[in-house]
């Protein structure tokens, strides 16, 4: 549960008060905490390096909340005395993770305008997350519960569209939560008709969302050769999840595709056992899309949305797919397959042909494509190719959000490595810039339609340390970017 208030920070009953801190000249400095009593102030100052305060982005510090209501004074540090939305974000964030097992906390941060109530209301809600359903009483009692109550500190506490953006962060946060929780969830519990049944499941719960399933049986009818190819290997059978909003007097139509490969051992090209590692998150495009779609109806967007899921588990049996295999992707493009690891632009092809078949005013694809990626930008930073102003739109949109993107070309010199002897276009390219050659490729099934792909393999899973808002394990990368170029189209 999450408000607004109005009330002297100074005298709230709370487990937990949360003031910022930032680095200047090698000191921490307190950021709008006039309010504190003057010897506590004093006390912070003269004690910093003692207690460890710097002020640095990420660092939390919690000391006694000696004048206080509250029974303690947390500490969360900006980096900078002037901090922006996305540096409110990760402080509010950081201070909610640390807190996890705390019952109520009242944020104290700077948010003396509606953007930055947003800020910090999003980010003590997207740090406000553990998952815990599969530990066993003895472990899920060591693993604190999120905080339960967080109050943001503002004189805009009874102002409307401060309000407005507390009520978009709760349909935002709780977006992300759950695709989150489809992330860390094991992939013998999460198999493609699990993820489609979750995604029925979610479909029923918001007003105007309606959720269509092609099992193997209607993707053999539709050509998906690539979905099918895909999933051949696995006794568990593919599925392509079609989730549509369509209100009425809709300003356009955004379509999203999203990459599900609910588990991928490589096929027969297999990858190592610590490549294995965390292959449960292939499907983080499909729950980004999924949940974007909800979110876009939770807030009456007045602009279509229609996501498609390509799902399929990617396993060698005897039944799977071989390097040499030529598929007939939907749409009649065939596709040497030359390695079974460069699984995810196979399905998703076969969707974005399905999307374009509409004829949406644009197409965006997520996937964890490419280790590519994460080799050229690391685990942090995501990367968006495809039609230069829709490229540029979805960097707009990641900025507003606080997502880092980065635009990425897609040089026509590539273009040759996938030609094959025998087919249209062959899976795979050149090893060297092999995050661009899977863009180009899925640049193939896209024809004229305005277009982007949104390669997040690295901020998609965390599999280091906990940071800002963001946990272990899935962290619901691309959501936040997404709704904010929907939302975007909905005001033009």
């Amino acid at each position: 549960m999450i408000s607004l208030t109005g009330k002297d920070p100074a005298r709230l009953s709370v487990d937990a008060l949360v003031v910022a801190t930032a680095e200047r000249n090698g000191a921490p400095q307190l950021l709008g905490a006039d309010w504190l009593p003057e010897q506590l102030r004093a006390a912070l100052s003269s004690d910093a390096r003692a207690l460890g305060i710097t002020g640095a982005t990420g660092e939390v510090r919690r000391v006694p909340a000696t004048g206080l209501s509250a029974r303690v004074l947390v500490l969360t540090g900006t980096g900078t005395a002037a901090p922006d939305a996305e540096a409110l974000r990760r402080a509010a964030g950081a201070a909610t993770r640390e807190l996890a097992g705390v019952g109520s906390v009242a944020l104290a941060l700077p948010a003396d305008d509606v953007a930055r109530v947003a800020a910090v209301a999003e980010g003590a809600l997207l740090g406000a997350y553990t998952f815990t359903r599969y530990r066993g009483t003895a472990t899920a009692a060591s693993a604190a519960s999120p905080v339960a109550e967080i109050q943001v500190v503002t004189g805009l506490a009874k102002d409307k569209a401060a309000a407005a953006a507390l009520d978009r962060a709760q349909v935002l946060a709780a977006a992300v939560h759950a695709a989150r929780d489809l992330v860390n969830m094991p992939p013998n519990e999460l198999y493609p008709a699990a993820l489609a049944d979750a995604a029925r499941t979610a479909g029923r719960e918001v007003k105007g969302v309606k959720v269509t399933v092609l099992d193997e049986k209607a993707l053999a009818a539709g050509g998906f050769g690539g979905i099918l190819g895909v999933g051949q290997g696995s006794v568990r059978p593919p599925r392509l999840v079609k989730v549509t909003y369509a209100p009425s007097r809709a300003r356009g139509h955004v379509a999203l595709v999203g990459k599900g490969i609910t588990f991928d051992s490589g096929g027969l090209s297999i990858k190592t056992a610590e490549g294995m590692v965390g292959m449960k998150s292939d499907m983080a495009g499909a729950a980004a899309v999924l949940h974007t779609v909800l979110a876009a109806a939770r807030l009456g967007l007045p602009v279509a949305v229609t996501g498609w899921l390509a799902v399929a588990e990617n396993m060698p049996s005897g039944t799977a797919q071989r390097p040499s295999d030529v598929l007939t992707m939907r749409g009649g493009t065939t596709v040497e397959v030359l390695n079974t690891d460069a699984e995810g632009r196979l399905v998703m092809a076969d969707a974005l042909v399905a999307a374009v078949e509409e004829k949406p005013d644009v197409v965006l694809d997520i996937a964890t494509l490419t280790g590519a990626q994460v080799v050229a930008l690391g685990d942090r930073v995501s990367a968006v190719m495809g039609s230069d102003e829709v490229r540029g739109e979805v960097v707009a949109a990641a900025d507003r959000s606080g997502e880092p993107f980065w635009p990425m070309p897609l040089p026509v010199e590539l273009r040759a490595g996938l030609k094959s002897q025998v087919a249209d276009l062959s899976n795979i390219g050149e090893r060297f810039g092999g995050m661009l050659t899977a863009g180009i490729f899925l640049r193939e099934f896209v024809g004229s339609t305005p277009w982007a792909h949104l390669d997040v393999a690295g901020p998609a899973f965390n599999s280091r340390e906990p940071h800002g808002y963001t946990p272990l394990g899935g962290t619901g990368a691309g959501i936040r970017t997404l709704l904010a170029l929907i939302e975007a189209r909905a005001g033009r």
